[in-house]
């Protein structure tokens, strides 16, 4: 059995490693079309199989060029990490034990290293050491998760058995929130059932935070229809936090139940510089994190907080007669929405155990004074303009185009131009985005191997786009 794995593995390992070692040399950008990766990839679906190997190294060759470099340090489009080498390492060996972890009886030692990483991400993240947890694929399914114990919680206060009678006659619920949230929540939200109609927008200030007036007033308002208050910790393109410590306490006297969406943001209580932020968001139900962001794990990982572990629990758990269901240990089925499940707890627990309590603090800290540079130097090149120097990690400038008579037009063309120019060189990749009706290049950090040298390769390259347009604006 074993030579049947070895050359396979042999050459994955081979190819990773060299495409490892081309970060910093490689274009970040894809250098092939679609239609080049299709005549690659569509090969005929053929009776007999392919040797192992083959199929691995055809695989590696037919993709080369067609992967986006976001593991490398000169990513800096949307919230993307990269992959520490001990979570690397781990997922791989979670590939290979291939344990199914959605209960205790499936993989005792999956279910013990999910609880001990579930008690570590609390600290860190200074939530409630009683809060339950779900680790899901990514923060899309933790608000999911999250929202589904708030419905149950919500409703069973009005007498209202949800898992039992659905949604049909049941009191309805609205959600509160600014206008600046991510799409990720109302897609839970639609998948709730609830409706995309329950959201209610209130009144921001003028850097997007929802005021305290306007919440007490928008909670007054309906006061005995069950109520949902969703808080930013660190807005998509600003960063900015709520004021959790303010509001909160609102909502709580409504009897609101209050959601925190922590993405990326929720990451900033691992450092004493940048803590102050969350003040007094660990009074809050529930909270949303991802672990491919800011703790650098592979893809497929996200967090789910719930102050309220009975409302967690009977809103995703299931027993069946054929199960063994674990009386003492931790059935991991019964807080997700999954049932079979990748072992991902394995990631995390090594990505933590590398790092430390330390090291998470300097990479969240290092990622923050990467993307202030960023933003600066770029924002300060002829032909730029800085809109918004970063909090934390997230960072915005533009490109307005030459000329008296330019209009906002001109500079959203002339802003994506410059985005896609930058890109398509390939020493750095940026994105674009639209805030306070304007283009933007969004400036977003979040990657272990970011370095000043990056930095400064990416502003160089920002550099040169802006004089070969110059004279030809978009």
């Amino acid at each position: 059995m074993i030579s049947t794995y070895a050359l396979p593995l042999r050459r994955a390992l081979n190819t990773s490693l060299d495409y490892l070692e081309r970060h910093d040399d490689a274009p970040v950008s894809p250098t092939v079309t679609r239609a080049e990766l299709w005549e690659r990839l569509a090969r005929p679906l053929t009776d007999a199989g392919v040797d192992p190997e083959t199929v691995i190294a055809q695989l590696a060759t037919d993709v080369d060029g067609g992967l986006v470099r976001s593991g490398g340090g000169r990513f800096f489009a949307w919230v993307i990490g990269g992959a520490v080498p001990a979570a690397l390492a781990a997922d791989w060996l979670t590939s290979v034990w291939d344990q199914n972890a959605g209960l205790y009886a499936c993989s005792p030692a999956a279910s013990v290293v999910e609880e001990v990483a579930g008690l570590w991400l609390k600290e860190l993240l200074g939530l409630p050491a009683s809060a339950g947890f779900a680790l899901v694929t990514g923060c899309q399914m933790a608000h999911f998760t999250c929202l589904a114990a708030a419905r149950n919680h919500l409703l069973a206060a009005r007498g209202w058995d949800v898992e039992r009678k659905g949604l049909m006659g049941a009191p309805a619920i609205r959600l509160l929130t600014n206008d600046q949230y991510h799409g990720t929540l109302p897609r839970a939200i639609r998948h709730l059932g609830l409706g995309t109609d329950c959201i209610v927008p209130v009144a921001s200030d003028e850097v997007g935070r929802l005021t305290a007036s306007a919440l007490d007033d928008a909670l007054r308002t309906a006061s005995d229809v069950p109520t949902i208050v969703h808080l930013q910790a660190g807005d998509l393109n600003t960063g900015i936090f709520e004021e959790f410590g303010t509001l909160i306490p609102i909502a709580h006297e409504y009897g609101a139940w209050v959601h925190v969406d922590g993405a990326f943001g929720q990451w900033a209580a691992a450092s004493p510089k940048y803590r102050h932020l969350l003040t007094g968001v660990e009074r809050a139900d529930s909270w949303a994190t991802d672990g491919h962001k800011w703790l650098n794990v592979p893809y497929d990982c996200g967090y789910a907080f719930v102050a309220h572990p009975e409302a967690q629990r009977a809103a995703m758990s299931h027993r069946a007669s054929y199960l063994t269901h674990a009386d003492e240990a931790r059935d991991q089925m019964e807080w997700t929405p999954e049932f079979s499940r990748r072992a991902r707890a394995f990631a995390t627990y090594a990505a933590i155990r590398q790092l430390g309590r330390t090291g998470i603090t300097e990479l969240v800290e290092r990622c923050c004074g990467h993307a202030r540079d960023l933003a600066t130097h770029i924002g300060a090149l002829p032909g730029a303009e800085l809109l918004w120097e970063p909090i934390i990690n997230q960072g915005l400038v533009r490109f307005p185009a030459e000329g008296a008579g330019a209009t906002s037009a001109d500079h959203d063309r002339r802003t994506d131009a410059v985005i896609a120019a930058v890109t398509a060189a390939g020493d750095a990749f940026f994105s674009g985005t639209s805030w306070r009706g304007m283009r933007c290049m969004r400036i977003s950090v979040s990657n272990w191997l970011t370095s000043g040298a990056d930095v400064d390769r990416a502003v160089e390259a920002v550099r040169r786009c802006l004089e070969r347009t110059a004279d030809h604006p978009a």
